[in-house]
This record gives structure tokens, C-alpha cells and sequence, in this order.
């Protein structure tokens, strides 16, 4: 009989110690709120399940029944790890076993609170205060105050506990920033994906703010619609600051069939105070500045706007469809840009347009369409559609 050393029992022993175990976490309204092993035991809130994540081994998901949540600042207890994503995920279309379809909507107008803004915060940087006077009652609606969104950062705490996480079907809106991520503090490497979603804010619908891009590993939305609500200060579809110290090869942010609007810019890039460089990609995409005033008013700052110098950002451009006054401004010199398959823009009619895009003489109707959130995310996903009159062939005397 072969004798198995007690060395092979003790590895194995620190294997099944040290392997991750990945939990799914339910959320749901109709759950006891118990600890989220399942729809009937459902938390009641996403936050509470962000906190149970256990560890920061990754592969962990939490998904959530379609509903609308009336939650705020979310942030998770841990990381995700390379190669195992934490996973947010709403039912859309029932086939997690909520027994419902649809949105998951976090609405971060909704929650209770008094809010305001508060000048005299520590880091000398302006954020949110909760009164505790006030009917909050009569406060809710879009809570635009800085810092005040649907995922939490702060001049001292950064949203870098986000890394490395997949978030689906989510319905963002009601607050400053939608599905946006900032890390304040401290550079730190950052990775999410954001696929099949809607983000609504204030200031920006999408993108990430204060990070190291990793070149193998760029931040990734897909299939997302992108709106901001504000033209002024920095407002934008999608709002992106890398902090590269030399222009980087490879985009820090990729955005895939997206949609991205907003009253003056779709994107946007930089802020006064930093200078790092910063690199995106567009494929398939559509974006859209609402305006289109005379020259002699008060035209739009460009669809794609570096703040600071031109030269700080730099767009990768393929067969994606523009639409706004003009395609391209800085707050000085000009913005860098490569231009691949069909990529076409409708303009105010005075202006110019930059090489390699194609002009577009009548008015872009599906491109224009694009703007309301498709009921269809997908190609294999469809929402039951709203309720119509319908006249049936019967005669009541």
C-alpha cells in the first residue's frame, strides 16, 4: 500500500483555504432582507449586498430584480481580482429567477436626505452635507450637488474599490454623475466594464476620473447610453481623465456601440489642476451635442472637448456618427484624433470639417433616435412593449 506524505494533506488543506469561493448575492424587495443566499432570503437593498461581498478574490455577483432603488453613493466592501470580475447585474429580462423584467433603476434623487452643498468640507474642495433639519419630503428630484452620485467618491474617498468589476443592466440617474467613478486621493490603477446600461447626471452620464489606466486591461463601456443634463463647468456625455505623464499608445477608456449626449459636449476630457494625458476610443458610436445655435450666440465648446490643451487628448474615431456644432474645441491648441472606417458628422452648416470625415448633408434620423434608451439592449433582449390602444373589430349597440 503507497503511503501518502502528511506534507500532500497539508497543501491540500491550504489549497481549499486559500481557493476563492464565489458567492451570488440576490437583491430584491420581495426578499426577508436575511443575508442574500437567495431571491426569498433578498436583501432589500444594493448596498447592503455590496458590503457582504466577503473578499477580494473576485468572481463574486450580486443580481438584483428589476425595480427602482432609491440608494445613493453605492460602494462595495472589495475589489474584484484580475481575471475574475465582480459581477452587479439586473434580471432584465427574468432569466436569473426574479420573476420580473425590466430596468433596475438607482434613482439617487429618491433617497430622504436633505442635502446641500458644503463649503467649508476639509479638503477645501466643496461636497455634500446631509441636514438634519428640513422635510426631505419635499426634496426629492434630481439631486445635483457635487460629489453626490450614484457611486461614492469624495476629495477623501476614492472609488477605486470598484476595480475590476462588470456592472449590466443598470439604469443610473437622479444625481450628479451617473455610471462615473473618481479616485480623489490618490493615482491608482482602475478597471470597470459597463455594459447594456443607462447613466443620467448632472455633469456626466459615464466614464472615470483620476486613474492609471492598465494598457491590457482599458475600462470598457458597451451598448450604454450616456446622458448629462448641465452645460456648465465640466458636463459632458462621458467625462475621461487619465492621468498619463506622456501620451499613451493604447486607449485608457474604450466606449463600444454607445450613445453619449449632453447640451454642449458628448465627451469631454481634463480639468484645470491636472495635465495627464489621455487616450479614447469610439467604435460604432453615437454622439450628440444638443447645440446648434448661430455663431454670433452661444455655441457649443465642440461634441469632443479638451478643457485644458488640445494636445492632452486624444480620440481614436470608428465609423461612429457625429452630430453637434462643430466636432472638436479645446481651451487652446487643437485635440488629437485618428479617423478609421465610416465616421460622419452633421454640423451647424458654417462650420468646418476636420480630415477624414464625411460630411453629412440631411438630418441623421436614426442617429437622432438613439437618444432615448432602447427598449431592445440587445440584440436577444427585448422589454415588453409600453401599453397601446388598440381597435378591435366589435360594434357594442
Amino acid at each position: 500500500m503507497r503511503i501518502i506524505p502528511l506534507s500532500f494533506f497539508l497543501l491540500l488543506i491550504l489549497f481549499f483555504k486559500t481557493a476563492a469561493i464565489a458567492v451570488t448575492l440576490h437583491v430584491s424587495k420581495l426578499g426577508d432582507n436575511s443575508d442574500g443566499s437567495s431571491w426569498q432570503k433578498a436583501f432589500h437593498t444594493i448596498q447592503s449586498a455590496l458590503l457582504a461581498i466577503p473578499d477580494e478574490k473576485g468572481g463574486h455577483r450580486i443580481i438584483i430584480r428589476p425595480d427602482t432603488y432609491a440608494e445613493a453613493n453605492l460602494y462595495p466592501a472589495h475589489k474584484g481580482a484580475l481575471g475574475a470580475y465582480n459581477i452587479l447585474e439586473g434580471d432584465w429580462d427574468g432569466r436569473l429567477g426574479s420573476g420580473a423584467t425590466g430596468w433596475v433603476v438607482v434613482d439617487s434623487g429618491a433617497p430622504l436626505a436633505v442635502v446641500r452643498t458644503n463649503p467649508k468640507a476639509p479638503s477645501g474642495n466643496p461636497t455634500f452635507m446631509i441636514l438634519e433639519s428640513g422635510d426631505p419630503e419635499k426634496e426629492t428630484g434630481l439631486k445635483s450637488v457635487d460629489w453626490w452620485s450614484t457611486f461614492r467618491a469624495s476629495p477623501d474617498f476614492s472609488g477605486v474599490g470598484w476595480d475590476r468589476w462588470t456592472v449590466r443592466r443598470l439604469y443610473a440617474t437622479g444625481s450628479d454623475a451617473g455610471l462615473f467613478w473618481d479616485l480623489p486621493p490618490k493615482i491608482e490603477p482602475f478597471t470597470v466594464v459597463v455594459e447594456d446600461s443607462v447613466g443620467i447626471g448632472r455633469a456626466f452620464g459615464g466614464g472615470a476620473a483620476h486613474f492609471a489606466a492598465r494598457a491590457d486591461e482599458p475600462i470598457v463601456f458597451r451598448r450604454c447610453t450616456l446622458w448629462c443634463l448641465d452645460w456648465w463647468g465640466d458636463a459632458a456625455g462621458a467625462y475621461v481623465r487619465a492621468e498619463n505623464t506622456s501620451p499613451p499608445t493604447q486607449p485608457d477608456i474604450i466606449f463600444e456601440d454607445c450613445t453619449l449626449a449632453g447640451p454642449d459636449n458628448a465627451l469631454q476630457a481634463g480639468n484645470p489642476g491636472f495635465a495627464g494625458y489621455t487616450r479614447v476610443k469610439m467604435k460604432g458610436c453615437r454622439l450628440i451635442s444638443l447645440n446648434f445655435s448661430q455663431p454670433q450666440g452661444t455655441p457649443s465648446s465642440g461634441i469632443i472637448f479638451s478643457t485644458l490643451d488640445g494636445k492632452l487628448l486624444h480620440t481614436d474615431l470608428e465609423d461612429c456618427t457625429l452630430m453637434g456644432y462643430k466636432v472638436f474645441g479645446a481651451g487652446k491648441g487643437e485635440v488629437g484624433f485618428s479617423v478609421n472606417g465610416k465616421v460622419q458628422a452633421y454640423l451647424q452648416y458654417r462650420q468646418p470639417m476636420p480630415a477624414g470625415f464625411e460630411r453629412l448633408r440631411f438630418w441623421p434620423v436614426e442617429t437622432f433616435n438613439q437618444l432615448v434608451p432602447a427598449r431592445t439592449v440587445t440584440s436577444n433582449l427585448t422589454l415588453p412593449a409600453r401599453p397601446k390602444l388598440t381597435k378591435v373589430p366589435l360594434a357594442l349597440g
